[in-house]
């Protein structure tokens, strides 16, 4: 028998000992997928207050003060964020809450009843009043206001009721659902300005020391060799909305886009307020500055004169339509605005609420337009040559334009897009006023290239320019008879109901886009740029270039601070 040592285990403490084994590593790899989920799980950053963002402004300031705005865009850029209005307008056109914390309208669209957020206060400290509203709108009225005419005349026509410190009643003589357009205006201190006679207020030192209710206040100007370079704004702590992240905004003053791009250029500004053509190509290679495109208020389009006695042939819709499919609106786009412009197929801003997508769009289609021609009895050479009907008339036309260069290069590729099928068109290059007054508002003339400005009124309300009422004395210079497209213009102008108001002008456009009273080009855009570190920016279709700067006081920032962090950090640049 041999010698050795030899150990037995038991099979059933054996088994219990595996199952430690197991549990054990089971737990401790429990436990480092844990570790390694919390060690491998992104720190976010979030916004945070901090840094200053500075501006290279392309203009020069008059005066901050938005009864003197309306023709200077600089100014009303700063008084965006120094002045509140009743109620503002999104992207899309919607009104929002803003000085008024909400209001209401009569079943028969006459009463507006508005109520001023019990929290909103001036700069120097003081209650935000109906009485402000009622002693703006007093101004506005007044001969001392830089307003349009035609709004002292709406202005005139309504029935202001002081109710009580904050709330108000506005009765209209009728329903007008674009009311709301009108109670934007900046509202101004009674209390400050109310001592200084209407007529002194345009030299009064309130100007150049605004007191306003808005989420900046005006901290100093900056004046260099005897001239108001800046301006400098910082956050109103008393503001009734949401703080900003930015603390200080500060506007330099330049003369153009080229000098405001090369002070960003040179470190003296963050952003630039207006990219031109002749800037945009280098300002979109440089890598750090971030640039945003939104579309204009304004619509560029050919206009034509349906009453004309010398050229009938523009009362025929099919020929109206080949007149389109012979226009190359992308060329015009890209070769004359360098891709800056969206092309239109309707007379209502695209992004708005009254918008609708799905109309029938005529790309550049010669050849059908001329088999367009052909089928209302034109005959076309065959070696090419002037369009002639069975009766020997000639498809000619005098189209007018402004005398710019602009206008001038579209008014000749106009031209020569029309000779290729076969349509005369004789240039008239105008003054802009001659041109409206003389030519539109009179009648006379056969076609025109125009531009409607839209601007600062984003209920799209095509009534002026294309209901039948406004054929003789109003702006439908077209003089177009459609009485199914009228009755919905007609019905979309006296109801309050945005979904009803969408379908009626959904129906409109319709009916636009297939009979085509004048043909619709193009939609003009505005270009601005900002450093990459600037977070939080974003784009929307504008209904005023100052609406580019809807979200800074809310969405901007330039500091970033980490969850886990407790000081904040500046923001990375890309």
């Amino acid at each position: 028998m041999g010698t050795g040592l030899s150990f037995y285990v038991p099979m059933k403490r054996l088994r219990w000992q595996i199952l430690v084994v197991v549990l054990t590593l089971i737990i401790v790899g429990v436990l480092l997928l844990t570790q390694q989920s919390v060690l491998v799980e992104p720190l976010l950053p979030q916004p945070a207050s901090g840094g200053v963002y500075t501006e290279a402004m392309v203009g020069s300031m008059g005066r901050l003060n938005p009864l003197f705005d309306w023709n200077n865009p600089a100014d009303r850029d700063v008084n965006r964020l120094i002045f509140n209005g009743l109620i503002r307008f999104d992207e899309r056109g919607f009104p929002r809450p803003d000085l008024a914390e909400s209001w209401g309208v009569s079943q028969d669209g006459m009463i507006y009843n508005f109520t001023i957020r019990p929290n909103a206060v001036w700069h120097d400290g003081q209650s935000v009043t109906s009485d402000d509203v009622i002693f703006t709108i007093d101004l506005i009225k007044s001969n001392a206001s830089f307003y349009p005419q035609d709004i002292k005349d709406l202005w005139a026509g309504v029935e202001i009721t002081r109710l009580n410190e904050k709330n108000l009643k506005f009765t209209l003589t009728e329903p007008y659902a674009p009311f709301l357009d009108y109670l934007t205006f900046g509202v101004l201190p009674k209390h400050l300005l109310e001592p200084i006679p209407a007529d002194q207020i345009v030299d009064a030192d309130f100007n150049l020391k605004p007191i306003g209710s808005g989420p900046y206040k005006l901290d100093h100007l900056i004046v260099e060799n005897g001239q108001i370079t800046g301006v400098v704004l910082t956050t109103f702590d008393g503001y009734f909305g949401k703080q900003p992240f930015i603390p200080q905004v500060v506007f330099r003053y330049y003369p153009s886009s080229a000098s405001a791009y090369d002070a960003y250029r040179q470190g003296e500004a963050l952003g630039i307020s207006h990219i031109t053509e002749d800037v945009l190509s280098e300002a979109l290679a440089d890598p750090n500055l971030s640039i945003y495109t939104g579309r204009l208020p304004m619509l560029s389009i050919v206009l034509f004169n349906l009453n004309d006695p010398t050229a009938p042939f523009l009362q025929n819709d099919v020929i109206r339509k080949a007149l389109m499919l012979g226009l190359n609106r992308s060329y015009i786009v890209n070769h004359t605005l360098g891709g800056q412009a969206i092309i239109a197929d309707g007379p209502i801003l695209p992004g708005s609420w009254a918008y609708y997508d799905d109309v029938e769009h005529l790309d550049f289609e010669p050849e059908q337009a001329i088999s367009l021609l052909k089928s209302e009895g034109y005959t076309i050479p065959a070696e090419g040559g002037e369009v002639r009907s069975m009766e020997g008339e000639r498809l000619s036309l005098t189209l007018m334009h402004p005398n710019d260069e602009l206008h001038t290069e579209i008014a000749q590729i106009i031209q020569e897009n029309w000779a290729y099928i076969g349509v005369e068109v004789n240039l008239i290059p105008l003054q802009y006023d001659q041109l409206i007054y003389d030519g539109l508002a009179n009648r006379n003339y056969q076609a025109a290239l125009v531009d409607l400005n839209l601007s600062r009124s984003p209920d799209p309300d095509p009534y002026p320019f294309w209901h039948q009422s406004e054929d003789t004395g109003g702006q439908n210079y077209t003089q177009w008879d459609n009485r199914t497209a009228s009755e919905y213009l007609e019905q979309a102008r006296v109801s309050t109901d945005f979904d009803f108001r969408a379908r009626l002008y959904r129906n409109f456009q319709v009916i636009f886009a297939k009979e085509l009273p004048s043909l619709p080009l193009y939609f003009p855009v505005y270009t601005y740029a900002v450093d990459a570190q600037v977070n939080g920016v974003q784009i929307a279709p504008l209904y005023d270039t100052s609406d580019r700067l809807n979200g800074l006081p809310v969405d901007w920032y330039l500091v970033t601070r980490r969850s886990l962090e407790t000081e904040p950090t500046p923001a990375e640049i890309p």
